[in-house]
């Protein structure tokens, strides 16, 4: 059996520093590491796939919106997608210059004209809403999206990230789009929007593709740009970057659109570390449970949500030879169970647990029930040191349910 160790993705970012150990084993845990060198690594990728193909890359704030990587980030990307207000106010402020793009499913009033002053690109999720805000975007002097669906599920697994499920609140149809655009709505509209993939690899966009065009093909030649969204999983070491390369080149040729696409997981993906402790090992029907200082649902909770389980440095998921032990949360919450894994030697109170991957969908997702206390964000500097970026105390968890 293949234990991950130091040479393995995604924890090859630690090797040239001497792996956990000292590195990591003095961190107050549970802990967030963001590797500088792995965002760079991914932002290259990115960068180069631009400069190739002509298409613009924007980060997808909703997986990875830590802003202190901003400056480095901004070398390679053409800006932010944002899910509402705040997300582009952040990208705004913290990549200036740089585009900002949102899509939501549903505009505010009472923050639309705040919004205003941030988004340069405003995407929208229906036709009643195009029509209440567009002319008021438009006179703005902002590009005015709307996002279809193409009804062409590819996923696997992931049914709750499926915009193209039955019943699906996300996009507008062929069919009502027949049944409400309007000469004076299409006029409105620079662009189309689409996002239908998780974590996945090109030759789900091509499917994709051959539906948008058989779904939408005659309104693309009189759009300025096409969004392909996110979840594609570029960084990924296997992905098919000819395949999509491909598409993009179609889409350019076919319709004459600028492409943007807005991955998020793709840009920080393997960017990341939680480094956790075990506080005690407990056993029920012959199964070793380690019980860790971190949360499976309050630190990732991607983990419960997916579900996904993410790689342990020295363990293999789901593993039996070795030390097969169950990790679990602290909290009160008896599903609190992040997997099964087996070690390659046997673990006690107060080892170090160090998880992969987790840049995307934590610092930007975690929580404080129970009382658990947020994670501390480190820095893994590109010259290898470890650099302190936040610190939560009480006051955080606090002051998200009353006055201080």
């Amino acid at each position: 059996m293949a234990f991950l160790d130091l040479t393995t993705p995604p924890f090859g970012g630690l090797r040239p520093y001497g792996g956990p150990e000292p590195l990591l084993s003095t961190l107050p845990t549970p802990g967030y590491v963001i590797d500088e060198n792995r965002l760079r690594e991914n932002g290259k990728r990115l960068a180069t796939l631009a400069r190739r193909t002509g298409c613009k890359v924007l980060l997808a704030q909703k997986a990875f919106s830590n802003y202190d990587f901003y400056p480095l980030l901004s070398q390679y990307l053409a800006g932010t997608e944002a899910s509402g207000l705040y997300e582009a106010r952040l990208g705004w402020e913290e990549m200036p210059g740089k585009e900002v793009h949102v899509f939501c499913g549903a505009y505010r009033e009472d923050q639309f004209e705040e919004l205003l002053r941030y988004a340069g690109h405003i995407v929208f999720n229906s036709i009643h809403q195009l029509a209440k805000f567009g002319p008021v975007a438009k006179a703005a002097g902002k590009q005015v999206g709307l996002r279809i669906n193409p009804e062409c599920s590819t996923q696997e697994g992931h049914a709750i990230y499926d915009p193209c499920a039955p019943g699906s609140r996300m996009g507008v149809t062929r069919a009502v789009w027949n049944r409400e655009m309007s000469p004076s709505l299409l006029a409105l509209l620079d662009g189309l929007h689409f996002h239908t993939l998780c974590e996945q690899n090109s030759d789900d966009l091509r499917t994709t593709l051959e539906a948008v065009a058989d779904k939408f093909g005659d309104v693309l030649p009189k759009m300025r740009w096409l969004n392909m969204g996110g979840g594609h999983h570029i960084t990924r070491p296997d992905y098919d970057l000819n395949t999509l390369e491909s598409c993009i080149r179609h889409a350019q040729d076919t319709w004459g659109v600028t492409v943007y696409l807005e991955p998020g997981e793709a840009v920080a993906l393997n960017a990341g570390y939680l480094v956790s402790r075990v506080l005690d090992i407990v056993e029920n029907g012959g199964i070793r449970i380690a019980i860790l200082d971190a949360s499976a649902a309050c630190h990732m909770p991607d983990v419960l949500e997916m579900p996904y389980q993410p790689p342990i440095l020295g363990a293999v998921a789901g593993g039996t030879e070795g030390y097969p032990y169950r990790l679990a949360g602290p909290t009160c919450l008896a599903g609190d169970v992040i997997g099964d894994y087996a070690f390659a030697a046997p673990l006690a109170a107060g080892d170090l647990v160090v998880f992969g991957d987790m840049a995307i969908y934590t610092t930007c997702k975690n929580n404080t029930f129970n009382g658990m206390p947020l994670p501390d964000i480190w820095t893994l500097t590109g010259e290898g040191v470890l650099s302190p970026l936040t610190q939560f105390g009480y006051q955080d968890f606090k002051s998200r349910l009353g006055r201080i």
